[in-house]
């Protein structure tokens, strides 16, 4: 699939491949590769898609610039329908700004629905890896609703705590689409959260909290080989969590009660879009940046991608797993926001998808921790805001939306579990199926302890499945179920690791139930 270039010395012919043809050098070259960060694809469409890539020559240059010079670059980009480039039939120039860390953002438009494509960018005598992208189905054609589709679901990837092994068992599955859902990069000091029996590589100097802070972070975790395999795999939909800015951030509040947070959380939103494959809407606004949206897949998806962090209350009872609080039942109480919230039950109301999928970062089941009478839960989670949990659940119910399944990150371990109106009820009517994923590399190489989970299920009968080792969810979803894999790996300390099913389960059409 990758190409390689050529250059018959200053001034001469770039050799660049079929379909390419010779182009003349131009007057100013880079010195090096530049595309030492890979590329990605992301929020594929019926006719187009997100292509992306940031140039950087140095990508731990403590200037956070990557090693750029301090000028635009123009950067050619290329479509085609081969992976050998013979048939190409899109291809443009976009600029890449120094100002934006030289990234690059080409939304491609124009193309054929429910398709392959392959793509790669150009800059300065420099020839890019290729990539694999798809656009999504037509939402009218016949045949769009029996042609399934098969994506993963991906969170939490520390990068001290273990190699990115979990992104290149992925990849190497070929899913044609995949959903992060947060904690792609982590924001700590070296050591800063150590992971049970350490860690295995160290972070980039410093806590991140200007722009160079979190432009080198992100440079860091790009520079992974096995994060660069699954971008280059299939087209991705993102969506941050805490630790794209602060550990259990919450709206305006710092969860460390850090001075200037507004100008951290610009920061931190600049950096975050000038390094993932988003589109144009989600450009940042100072502190603000909207990553709620949905994506279509014919008519046989919806996702529905939540923001759980921008509009929410601060967290009741001074964070953490806690016993007795009252305040997290607060009726007024808000974690996605009321707009938010809104714009969700709306969008269910009016979607005509076989199957909506809600992907969102923080566990919604609720997850008592407590052994025997009472209850011991995580005020950052749902469970914090368990009137809104209510209200929401039974809009999912009200909406007639056609089978509601949440898509979770952030717990580290994996869980499946039915979604009730009411969790202490054993009666009370499941409205939804959530599946959380665990995390990539978080919390170092995981274990599975029968014990605690036989517990944990005996204490919340609405999960069934629970798994602490790392790994991915692979999803299959046809018109009549959909197929859950829930993917393991035994250790992350080091590389090369096996991933194996550790759980299968199915949601059938029209049952709000896993089996």
């Amino acid at each position: 699939m990758f190409l390689s270039v050529a250059a018959a010395g200053a001034g001469g012919l770039l050799l660049t491949g079929a379909g390419l043809g010779p182009s003349r050098m131009p007057s100013r070259t880079l010195a090096r590769d530049p595309f030492t960060l890979g590329i990605a694809s992301g929020d594929p469409s019926e006719d187009g898609v997100v292509l992306w890539t940031r140039l950087a020559l140095d990508p731990l240059g403590t200037n956070g610039r990557g090693g750029m010079p301090v000028r635009d670059v123009d950067v050619q980009w290329q479509l085609a329908t081969d992976e050998r480039f013979s048939h190409v039939v899109r291809e443009g120039t976009e600029t890449a700004r120094w100002k934006r860390a030289h990234s690059v953002h080409a939304e491609v438009d124009g193309l054929e629905p429910g398709r392959e494509y392959f793509y790669r960018f150009r800059a300065e005598g420099h020839l890019s890896p290729s990539g694999r992208t798809r656009t999504a189905p037509s939402a009218v054609s016949t045949t769009s609703l029996s042609s399934p589709l098969t994506f993963a679901v991906a969170a939490c990837a520390h990068y001290e705590h273990g190699f990115y092994t979990a992104y290149r068992r992925l990849a190497e599955q070929d899913p044609e689409l995949v959903v992060h859902l947060g904690d792609y990069m982590y924001e700590y000091a070296p050591q800063g959260y150590t992971a049970l029996g350490g860690s295995v590589r160290q972070h980039t100097w410093g806590k991140c909290a200007t722009l160079a802070d979190y432009r080198m972070r992100h440079a860091q975790y790009k520079s992974d080989p096995d994060l660069q395999a699954a971008h280059a795999v299939a087209p991705w939909l993102v969506a941050f969590d805490d630790h794209e800015i602060e550990n259990n951030w919450a709206g305006d509040v710092s969860s460390s009660g850090a001075p200037a947070f507004a100008r951290r959380r610009a920061n931190a939103f600049q950096a975050y879009y000038e390094n993932m494959p988003l589109r144009r809407t989600s450009v940042p606004g100072g502190a603000a940046m909207r990553v709620h949206r949905r994506v279509d897949w014919g008519p046989l998806a919806r996702f529905h991608l939540l923001d759980t962090r921008q509009f929410r209350d601060d967290q009741a009872c001074e964070d953490g797993l806690r016993s007795g609080c009252d305040d997290r039942l607060a009726t007024g109480r808000t974690l996605l926001g009321e707009d938010q919230r809104r714009w969700l039950l709306d969008g269910l109301a009016s979607s005509g998808a076989r199957w909506n999928l809600v992907g969102q970062q923080i566990l919604m089941a609720q997850r008592d921790s407590k052994v025997g009478p009472g209850t011991e839960v995580n005020m950052d989670s749902w469970d914090g805001y368990a009137a809104e949990r209510t209200r929401l659940l039974t809009g999912f119910r009200d909406s007639g939306a056609s089978n509601p399944v949440v898509l979770t990150g952030d717990a580290h371990m994996h869980h499946a579990a039915d979604l009730k109106l009411d969790f202490d009820d054993p009666d009370s009517p499941r409205v939804a199926v959530e599946l959380v994923t665990s995390s990539i590399a978080s919390d170092g190489d995981g274990y599975r302890d029968e014990g605690r989970i036989a517990e944990t299920i005996a204490e919340n009968p609405h999960i069934s499945y629970l798994d602490q080792r790392r790994g991915y969810i692979v999803c299959r979803v046809t018109q009549e179920e959909l197929h859950a894999d829930f993917r393991t790996l035994d250790y992350i300390s080091r590389r090369g690791a096996p991933a194996k099913t550790g759980a299968r389960f199915t949601v059938p059409s029209g049952q709000a139930a896993l089996t």
